[in-house]
Formats: C-alpha cells, sequence, structure tokens
C-alpha cells in the first residue's frame, strides 16, 4: 500500500474522530454546535455551513449509523486513489450535495450529517470501477454493490426528517467526481531494444 493510500485512510478516521468530538460537545452544548454549524435552506446569511454541516449531528444515534459506512465507503475512496483523489472527491460531494440541499429543501429547515458523504462515497465507488476498468476499483465496486447495494433506495423520500436531498445530491456529486477527475495513467511495458538488421541469414 502507497504512503498516499495510507494517509488517505487515516485522513477519513481524523474525520470521523472529529465528527465523535463535536457530537459529545454539541449534546454537552443542547444542540448550540448543530444550530451554528447546520446547513439552513435557503438561509444566504452563513454558505460555509456547506462544508461544517456534515460534520455536525442530530444525536448520538444519527452519528452512530452514519459511522460505520462512513469509515467503510470512505476507505474504499481512499484505497482507490490515495490522499488526493479523496480530497477531491470529498469536496465535490459536500458542494454538490450542500447545494442540492440548499435548494430543494422545505425554507429553512435545518440538515446536518454526514449521509450526504456517504451517498457519494457509494456513488464514486460504484462508477470509478467502470470509469478507470481497474482490477482494484472493479473489486471495489463489486464489493460495495453487494454489500452497500441497497442504499441506493434512500434517494428517494421514504421518511420524515431524513433528508433523501442530501442522500440524493451526494450520491449524484459521488458519480460526477467519478467522471471529472482524470484517469490514472497505466504502467507500460518497456520497449523492446530491435534487433540489427543483417543482410545475412543463418
Amino acid at each position: 500500500m502507497t504512503h498516499s493510500r495510507i494517509v488517505a485512510i487515516l485522513t477519513v478516521a481524523g474525520f470521523l474522530a472529529a465528527m465523535w468530538i463535536f457530537e459529545l460537545f454539541d449534546s454537552v452544548m443542547g444542540g448550540a454546535l448543530d444550530s451554528a454549524f447546520g446547513l439552513r435552506s435557503w438561509d444566504t446569511g452563513a454558505p460555509w455551513t456547506i462544508v461544517t454541516a456534515p460534520f455536525m449531528h442530530a444525536n448520538l444515534g444519527h452519528l452512530i449509523s452514519n459511522s460505520l459506512p462512513f469509515l467503510v465507503l470512505g476507505s474504499l475512496v481512499a484505497l482507490s486513489g490515495g490522499l488526493g483523489r479523496f480530497i477531491w472527491t470529498t469536496l465535490i460531494v459536500v458542494v454538490v450535495s450542500g447545494v442540492g440541499v440548499w435548494l430543494f429543501s422545505p425554507p429553512g429547515v435545518l440538515t446536518v450529517g454526514a449521509s450526504g458523504l456517504v451517498f457519494g462515497y457509494f456513488g464514486y465507488t460504484v462508477l470509478r470501477g467502470i470509469v478507470e476498468r481497474r482490477t482494484i476499483d472493479i473489486v471495489i465496486m463489486i464489493s460495495v454493490i453487494v454489500f452497500y447495494g441497497t442504499l441506493i433506495w434512500g434517494v428517494l423520500p421514504q421518511q420524515e426528517g431524513v433528508s433523501w436531498q442530501a442522500h440524493l445530491f451526494g450520491f449524484a456529486g459521488g458519480l460526477l467526481s467519478a467522471w471529472l477527475l482524470p484517469k490514472r495513467e497505466r504502467p507500460r511495458a518497456a520497449p523492446q531494444p530491435s534487433t540489427p538488421y543483417s543482410p545475412y541469414r543463418y
């Protein structure tokens, strides 16, 4: 495993650790962090909350439900592409998911949670196997479909209080990042030395 992939996986773990720290503080503060750093739809006063909202959670149960898929799918993105690709994928998913939530949620609704990132990583790992056609990406794609394929139903409106907008646009952001980020160059075989021409036959 390359150094970049190791650092990327540690970054995923660091993001998750930060989510837990924020939620523990938020529990003590009675939800003040959610109010300050959550994304409130149609509110133009705090556009930076698009970036901070995925690190906030409504309660410990909400965080627990997101933790394992975030860690697994985020680590698969990190394993597939290394630190740079993981960071770019995360940024694209955060922006697309956040803008979608801001535009298509009812006015004034507060949205928090990493589920947009979970669905983004899901979309990325599925499409990247098709785009790259490398063994590691295809294996990851098949594994994700087998173990997390039912996530796709989360992009539909189903349960009150669950942001299907974050799921849908997070998934779209993952697909977009898989399509936009350039393909990795495959190693080329070294050219074989040419045999000197000889007019004689043996």
